[in-house]
């Protein structure tokens, strides 16, 4: 099979099978021209590799695990690298989570300005913040809150 059937059949692009070659992950031959040929069995096995990258494996570790895919036995060592992928991806979800946790204090911050966090809203304005001033003094007239405003979305 040519490179463009293996990429319908398979449901990805033609870049995609070039770089899964490149990768070492799919070993097509070449005809006397150069072309790239496939065996049937190639949609299978990019549908496969299709599924470790959705489950987040990079491909140096599906080439570390495609040899037990091609022999039927999963080796010991084969189950460490998925544990350790899997153990490096919470991690990164943790990570994220965290991004997300400040990004909301960010947007609550921006939401209820105050002169702490916004140097605008200080006297005068941009003044190194003194946590003593803030309770002396009334906020900014901008940082009045209006509780009554409404939010179109559209």
């Amino acid at each position: 099979m040519r490179i463009g059937e293996i990429a319908h059949q398979a449901g990805v692009s033609t870049r995609a099978l070039r770089y899964y070659e490149e990768q070492g992950l799919l070993t097509p031959e070449r005809t006397a021209s150069g072309q790239r040929t496939y065996p049937e069995s190639a949609v299978e096995r990019v549908r496969l590799i299709q599924q470790f990258f959705t489950a987040g494996l990079p491909s140096r570790t599906i080439l570390q695990l495609l040899p037990c895919v091609d022999t039927g036995q999963a080796s010991p060592k084969a189950f460490e690298l998925l544990a350790s992928e899997r153990n490096r991806i919470t991690a990164a979800m943790a990570d994220l989570a965290a991004a997300r946790d400040a990004l909301d204090r960010m947007i609550d911050i921006a939401n209820h300005p105050t002169p702490e966090h916004c140097p605008a809203l200080r006297e005068p304005a941009w003044a190194p913040y003194n946590p003593a001033d803030a309770t002396r003094t009334a906020p900014h007239p901008t940082a009045a809150r209006d509780e009554s405003a409404t939010l179109i979305t559209m």
